[in-house]
């Protein structure tokens, strides 16, 4: 007879865990979760990745190469690690979360979220009716291992975690509507496309920036939702997890393989070029 099998823990289970307060510190038995990127398209680079002792990847696909199949094999890859994978979606387009939540992602970040109307639309998404609009595929579908998960229909819910992007003027605007919305469960701030909304491209780090960061922060925190961020320069993750974020990306892995390679390059190869390069 085929064996039964359980649902993971999903990143709201291990969020909700591991709270921080207000001063940076845990609120429960977990601490801040740190993660970064994966971006290559590669489950190789993936599972390289999940043995890293960090806590959570995001597997990207709004602007890295990855379609259905190559999303399917990094979760794949990634299953087994303690590392907690997210998927990034390009869009929230309510067919192509269908798909993704087929697939076996639990997790989904959908990027440019900017009014609690469209996340309540993305909550019905990600819901069978009567709650939501997902599609009914689970004899088909990786998510319930094909119905080896007992009860998969009625709890599908519980498993899956859904974070909004929060990534523009008019979102930092209404983050507290969109933190309000029933079904969110958690906040992520983008401050690269929130610069450049603000007119500020290319500049996470420029002082008004940071401080629509930090009202985000203190805006999600005070609606009880988990809040994180995405910072590559070390002094702003610092600032940001002293701020109280719950969970962080701090680096990508072809950004690391970028300015690696070129610290190789540079090592043996003369050269005249000493210009350092973003890596976000």
């Amino acid at each position: 007879m085929p064996i039964r099998v359980e649902a993971a823990e999903t990143f709201g289970a291990r969020l909700a865990a591991g709270r921080a307060d207000g001063d940076g510190n845990s609120a429960g038995s977990a601490r801040q979760q740190a993660g970064m990127w994966v971006c290559s398209g590669s489950p190789l680079v993936a599972e390289i990745c999940a043995g890293s002792g960090l806590d959570w990847l995001l597997i990207d696909a709004e602007h890295s190469p990855n379609g259905l199949e190559s999303l399917l094999a990094q979760l794949q890859a990634i299953h087994g690690y303690p590392a907690m994978p997210v998927v990034r979606p390009p869009s929230g387009d309510p067919v192509l979360l269908k798909q993704y939540l087929d697939l076996g992602a639990q997790n989904l970040l959908i990027p440019m979220v900017d009014t609690p109307e469209q996340a309540a639309e993305l909550v019905r998404a990600v819901r069978y009716p009567p709650q939501g609009i997902r599609g009914v595929g689970s004899a088909l579908a990786r998510a319930s291992r094909w119905n080896r998960i007992e009860g998969y229909l009625e709890n599908a819910a519980q498993t899956v975690t859904l974070l909004v992007q929060i990534e523009t003027a008019a979102a930092v605007e209404n983050v507290s509507a969109i933190a309000a919305v029933d079904g969110v469960d958690g906040l992520f701030i983008g401050p690269s496309d929130l610069a450049a909304s603000m007119g500020h491209l290319g500049q996470q780090d420029h002082p008004e920036v940071v401080a629509s960061v930090e009202h985000c922060i203190r805006a999600v925190k005070a609606a009880g939702k988990p809040v994180g961020v995405n910072a590559f320069a070390e002094a702003t993750a610092r600032r940001y997890l002293e701020a109280g974020v719950d969970f962080i990306l701090v680096g990508a892995d072809v950004a690391l393989l970028a300015r690696g390679s070129e610290a190789l390059a540079a090592k043996y190869i003369p050269t005249a070029d000493d210009d350092v390069r973003a890596s976000y």
